[in-house]
Formats: structure tokens, C-alpha cells, sequence
């Protein structure tokens, strides 16, 4: 058993606090045993002058772009630039298995020192793989996260791809990641697939058709995009309509389906998902700098929208910080709607994510969920004065970081560094790696 003991206070869920002691045990929260202590020799962790959370949720990220931010030319232009910029870093580099391991890597550990347990990796770029090798890739990513003890989603994606291709494609890793594992969940819950073309502006009708197939024959979560800036020019040119009434018309309109981003819905739109059940990523750290669009939050959560926060790729949100997107969402909010309350803006960080996976077991900390959790001090001078210290996790402090991060009852940050692995050693790998591939690339 595993004790946290002594917090300021444990952010259980978006409405409820507790005050006592916390107890994991088998990978999940817990009851103290008979004599309401720790056993002998099990670890207590010391959360005085801590507030504890459960482990942050990214619902919507691009790990392979952890290897290219702040590149010249993707910074605060629109999208419709953005993307070949991007399309042409990634052909100078190459993308394979090994990029994708070691810009994982990077981005997971990120991840974890910044207090995120679970990361859903929306997958688009594949270069010229075929089916082997983007189940190469996948695999690759997934080894990444097994070596830090990170939980991931594996999202196989699609941006242009052969709609074939990409269904075989998403069969095969499903075949090789979680073969025969319930909504291709892994036994131990660390990692899940799940299918996601990158939008009504990139995939055609058949590819969400043949994606939609395969979610449908594995019971796998679906995940795409909408209504960020080029999404919605692009639907309206190429077929006339707005893309919430293409994905309506294809079928992703349902309570399996996550829609990121959703900067310009109007309210029959949000009607419409609200009704459908569909779950939202809210991404304001890519879409406000961008100029990319707001979503909403305020009024899609009033519709009954269940809202996540992720952070998108480096290509656009240079930093993995979850938190601090947090800070943001409600820094901006009331640019679009009603002020959101610290507490709400944690829930999306947190249970609001991990609704939109399918994984009522992550975000919060009651009896039976998972033990993915974070202590962050507020002990210090960031932290002097704050009234409310749940509120103050958001609103001071920017770039705050966890002290010890837990996943699965497993101790993976201890005083600030990673546990599994050496941040400069995974830092110093992805570099060397792009310092190569470019000096090849201009020969």
C-alpha cells in the first residue's frame, strides 16, 4: 500500500475535496487497512504543504511533433501555411519508427514532469509507411510510454491517407498492441488504440467509412477534428456544408466520438452534439496564438458537452504543459462566454479527459479509480497569500510543476525528476537524432 499523507487538501473530482490521507493499493485508490495506517513496510509519501490531484489527462496531442517546435514559419500563421511547413519538416527528417520513438520519448517525459499521466497521441504523420511499418511506428511509441510508465492512447490517425491503407493499417496495430484486450484497452490499462482521421478537410467520406469499420469491429473509441480555422473553409468549398454536418452525415455524430478543437460551432451546432453525445478537447494553447479560434466552453458544456483539455503537437503548442493550458482556458474564456470557474477547468483536465477516452476509471481519485495522481507543493512564495489552493494551482504560479508524480500506484517523478529514465539523456537522444537526419537531408 502506498500512503499520501498530510495534503493541504485532494482534488477528488470537479465537486468534491478531501482532507485525510490517501491510499493506493493494487494499482488503484484504496481503503486503509483495519488499523487505519500504513503497513510497516509500504511507502508513505510526505504531502505536507501539498495539494493533491489526480494525474492530468491530455486528450489531444501530436508526439512526434515534440521534435519540431518553434520551427521558422509555424508561428502565428494560418493554418492553410502551417501545414505544408510542417508537412515539409517532416519530409526533411523522415519519419520512422526510430523518430517516433525518441520524439515520443521526449514528449512523454514531458508529460510526466508536468503532472500528466495519460496521453492520447493523435498519430497523422506516417511518411510512405506501409502496414508494417506504421504498425513499427505504433509500436514504437507504445515502448516509449512503457519505459517512462506513462499511460498512452495510440491514436492511428489519417491526413490524406489511402482510405484502405489506413483501415488495414489500424487493424494490424490493433493486432499487434492489444490483440483480443476489450475496446482495445490493455489488460493493465496503461495502453488503449483508438482511430481518428485528422479531419472533414483531409479524409474523405470513405476513410471515416473504413476507420469507423474497424472502431466498430474492436469496439476502439473514434477521435478526429473540426472547425479550427481550415477545417471550415475546406468543407465549405469542397462540399458545401460545415463539417459538424459532414461528420453528422458520415456517422461521427455518436458517444463513442471525440471532437477536438471546435473553435467555430454555432449554437445548433452545439446543440446537435450535445444531443448526439459526442465529447470535446478544448486546445486553446494551439488554437488562441495560432489565431486558429476560441472553442466556446462555457456554452458547450451548459449544452451538456463533456469537455477534455489537451495540449495538440509542438508544431503548434510548443510546450507539453497541461496545467498551464489550464490557466489559459480560463484566461480566455470569457473572450467567448462566461468566466470558468478553477475547479471546472481542473475537471476538464482531468475527469473531462478521461471521459472522452472511455476510461471513467482516470481523472478523479474515488474508491476503485486508478492511482494516477500528483502532489504539488504550495508551500512556497508563488504560493503566498492564495485563499483558495486548489484555485491557486491554476492561477499562480504559471509553469508549475508536480513534485511526485504516481501512475498506477507507481511512483514515475520523485522530487521533481523523472524516476524511469534521465530527462537529459532522453533530451540529448532526439537532438543528436535531428541534428543527423538534417545533415543527411542536405547532402
Amino acid at each position: 500500500m502506498l500512503t499520501i499523507r498530510g495534503a493541504v487538501t485532494t482534488f477528488i473530482d470537479e465537486t468534491t475535496e478531501y482532507a485525510g490521507d490517501l491510499f493506493f493499493e493494487a494499482g488503484v485508490v484504496a481503503e486503509p487497512d483495519a488499523r487505519g495506517a500504513a503497513h510497516q513496510h509500504d511507502e508513505v509519501i510526505d504531502a505536507s504543504g501539498c495539494v493533491v490531484t489526480p494525474g492530468l489527462v491530455n486528450a489531444h496531442h501530436h508526439l512526434m511533433q515534440t521534435a519540431f517546435r518553434t520551427l521558422p514559419g509555424t508561428r502565428g500563421v494560418p493554418m492553410a501555411t502551417w501545414l505544408p511547413t510542417m508537412a515539409a519538416a517532416y519530409a526533411e527528417v523522415g519519419i520512422d519508427a526510430e523518430l517516433a520513438f525518441t520524439a515520443a520519448r521526449a514528449g512523454l517525459a514531458e508529460g510526466l514532469l508536468s503532472g500528466v499521466t495519460t496521453i492520447a497521441d493523435h498519430h497523422l504523420n506516417w511518411g510512405t509507411a506501409g502496414v508494417e511499418a506504421s504498425v513499427e511506428i505504433a509500436s514504437a511509441t507504445a515502448a516509449a510510454a512503457a519505459e517512462l510508465g506513462a499511460r498512452i492512447v495510440f491514436v492511428r490517425g489519417s491526413a490524406r491517407d489511402d482510405a484502405e491503407l489506413a483501415a488495414a493499417s489500424a487493424e494490424a496495430i490493433v493486432g499487434a498492441l492489444v490483440a483480443g484486450a476489450p475496446q482495445g484497452i490493455s489488460t493493465d490499462g496503461m495502453l488503449q488504440v483508438a482511430v481518428g482521421p485528422a479531419g472533414v478537410h483531409s479524409d474523405s467520406p470513405e476513410t471515416f467509412a473504413l476507420l469507423g469499420e474497424v472502431a466498430a469491429k474492436y469496439g476502439l473509441r473514434r477521435r478526429t477534428q473540426a472547425n479550427e480555422q481550415v477545417d471550415v473553409v475546406i468543407a465549405l468549398e469542397k462540399y458545401g456544408k460545415r463539417p459538424i454536418d459532414l461528420l453528422e452525415e458520415w456517422g461521427w455524430l455518436a458517444p463513442d466520438v471525440t471532437v477536438a478543437h471546435l473553435c467555430a460551432v454555432t449554437p445548433d451546432e452545439i446543440a446537435r452534439l450535445a444531443a448526439a453525445g459526442v465529447t470535446g478537447t478544448h486546445a486553446p494553447a494551439c488554437d488562441l496564438p495560432m489565431g486558429w479560434g476560441i472553442a466556446p466552453v462555457a456554452a458547450l458544456r451548459e449544452a451538456g458537452v463533456t469537455l477534455g483539455l489537451g495540449t495538440s503537437g509542438g508544431g503548434s503548442n510548443d510546450a507539453g504543459h497541461l496545467l498551464a493550458d489550464a490557466r489559459l482556458a480560463m484566461q480566455v474564456a470569457p473572450l467567448v462566454g462566461p468566466a470558468l470557474p478553477a475547479r471546472e477547468v481542473l475537471g476538464m483536465a482531468t475527469k473531462g479527459s478521461a471521459l472522452g477516452l472511455g476510461r471513467p476509471e482516470l481523472g478523479s481519485l474515488t474508491l476503485g479509480d486508478a492511482a494516477d495522481a500528483c502532489v504539488w507543493d504550495v508551500s512556497g512564495v508563488a504560493d503566498a497569500a492564495v485563499a483558495d489552493p486548489v484555485a491557486g494551482l491554476l492561477w499562480a504560479s504559471p509553469g508549475r510543476r508536480p513534485k511526485h508524480v504516481i501512475v498506477a500506484g507507481r511512483v514515475v517523478v520523485r522530487d521533481y525528476r523523472l524516476v524511469t529514465a534521465d530527462e537529459q539523456t532522453i533530451t540529448t537522444a532526439l537532438e543528436s537524432l535531428l541534428t543527423a537526419r538534417r545533415k543527411h537531408s542536405a547532402r
